[in-house]
């Protein structure tokens, strides 16, 4: 069976035929109101929400205010957590926003309703809510749509996520990555169905949509759990090949990858560089760097060349727990192995070296590589040098600042010059703040003038170490240039506002 789009038939699995059979209305709730998911301790609706319908009269005049009000009760916090919302509180919103006149709000309001009330895992308050929303004739969009399958998909209700996806296609909607990636890692996949699972994956790239780590990572571990290892394998290294980067849910059941991996030769599948690699790979996003290390042993003492992909990533692990001698060892390994160190290696070093204190280490680095950019021109490795410039100077200023040596965070300031590179607002910030930690005062206002000279606009920063020296009396007003750009007030020149700031 198929149902057909507006571009070409989409194929399902045999899994989707018999739910697509379904009758849409027939997946929801026929409650009225939410029930399910209200807790029995929660009190009554007219109790919880009172306060609630008397800042939604007071605040809430029209979609905007509407929206804005709906994203501070649904934001995240810095953790990810999602501000709660009770099912009576929803209830409480979902009312007013259909009373609203002269029309009611857009369906991507009810949307980030929605979508708070099944991060906070109320599904069926959204299936009940939904279904009230159809009912009055306002049309969901691909998003809604979307929060509906991972909704009943979570409550192990897969077959209905399928009907969804039917509804979707008869709407001529597309399917994009986080509709499908909630059916095959939240549905089949959960279910055990990873073949189906597979089949779904093939059939998004069928229709030129990408899948994301989320569901690569969700059929590679199915594959795992079935002990079909050469599967999962082909699956990660088609992942790789796609430029999809793995993260540390893809290794979070290393101890499981690992039995799979001894088993691997009485499996009749043959360990390569590959396997190694996505071990390793494993090991290190879960920070077991020694593990690691003995896998990459283990690859040398079997004739297993490692390749500049296993490096990186054992670098990226050996900086990641500060075993920065380790890392440098390696590094001269991969040379006499004949591993040529790419674009990746060169920038995951600089940036490895400094947060671990070697700065020096990473500015003798970064200037050979300047010294061999014809060579490096030659093996189409110089969009390395476009790439670093200023973020890396900075990081390296910073830390020659941090120890103190400001003769030699000088000398890069102005090598940074001579190079072309042009210094930012932080570049001048780090260096005055070094000069005054260095008693150097006067150099601060040599900065200052040379910001001016060249353009580059004061932020906060550089306002208060200014008005920071003008209290202690180390420099005079008139010593401060204008800066006829600046990012706050650009019609009061910079050092009245520091004189303002100062008098206050």
């Amino acid at each position: 069976m198929a149902f057909v789009s507006t571009t070409r038939p989409f194929h399902f699995t045999s899994i989707s035929v018999s739910a697509l059979r379904c009758n849409f209305s027939s997946s929801f709730p026929h409650t009225r109101k939410p029930t399910s998911s209200i807790s029995e301790n929660e009190p009554s609706y007219p109790n919880t929400t009172a306060k609630l319908k008397e800042s939604l009269r007071l605040t809430v005049k029209d979609r905007a205010s509407l929206e804005k009000f709906l994203r501070e009760r649904c934001k995240s916090s810095g953790e990810g957590d999602i501000t709660s919302i009770t099912p009576n509180e929803a209830l409480c919103v979902f009312d007013y926003m259909l009373n609203m006149r002269p029309s009611r709000p857009p369906v991507t309001s009810f949307n980030i309703l929605f979508g708070c009330l099944a991060k906070t895992k109320h599904y069926d308050t959204v299936l009940s809510l939904f279904k009230r929303l159809n009912s009055t004739g306002l049309f969901p969009n691909l998003h809604t749509y979307s929060i509906l399958i991972n909704c009943f998909c979570k409550m192990g209700r897969v077959s209905h996520g399928f009907v969804v996806l039917g509804r979707i296609l008869r709407s001529c909607f597309t399917p994009d990555a986080v509709t499908f990636t909630s059916l095959i890692k939240d549905g089949l996949c959960k279910e055990g169905f990873v073949d189906k699972a597979k089949e779904l994956l093939l059939q998004m790239k069928d229709k030129n949509i990408k899948p994301n780590v989320v569901t690569y990572t969700s059929v590679i571990r199915g594959f795992c759990y079935a002990n079909d290892w050469n599967e999962a394998k082909r699956l990660f290294i088609e992942m790789m090949d796609q430029g999809v980067q793995p993260n540390v849910v893809t290794f979070n059941r290393t101890n499981r990858a690992k039995e799979l991996f001894v088993s691997m030769e009485s499996m009749g599948c043959k360990r390569d560089v590959f396997s190694y690699s996505i071990l390793i790979n494993g090991y290190c996003k879960n920070k077991e760097v020694d593990e690691a290390l003995s896998l990459h042993s283990e690859m040398l003492s079997k004739g297993i060349k490692p390749t500049v992909v296993t490096y990186g990533t054992l670098f990226l692990g050996l900086f990641e727990v500060h075993q920065v001698e380790h890392a440098l060892k390696l590094f001269d390994e991969m040379q006499r192995n004949d591993v040529a160190a790419n674009t990746h290696i060169y920038t995951t070093f600089i940036d490895g070296l400094c947060k671990n204190g070697y700065i020096v280490e990473a500015a003798e680095l970064f200037r050979t590589l300047r010294v061999l950019k014809c060579e490096l021109d030659i093996i189409s490795y110089s969009c390395l040098i476009d790439g670093l410039y200023v973020v890396t100077y900075n990081i390296m200023i910073h830390g020659l600042c941090n120890d103190g040596k400001m003769d030699k965070a000088h000398d890069l300031f102005l090598d940074m010059e001579a190079k072309g590179v042009e210094p930012d607002c932080v570049t001048f910030n780090t260096l005055m703040l070094g000069f005054i930690r260095n008693n150097e005062t006067s150099k601060v206002i040599e900065l200052l003038h040379r910001m001016d000279k060249r353009n580059v606009m004061p932020d906060a920063s550089t306002l208060s170490i200014v008005v920071d020296l003008l209290v202690k009396n180390e420099i005079s007003l008139n010593s401060i240039p204008q800066f006829k750009s600046q990012r706050f007030c650009p019609w009061i020149p910079f050092a009245d506002m520091a004189n303002f700031l100062f008098n206050r």
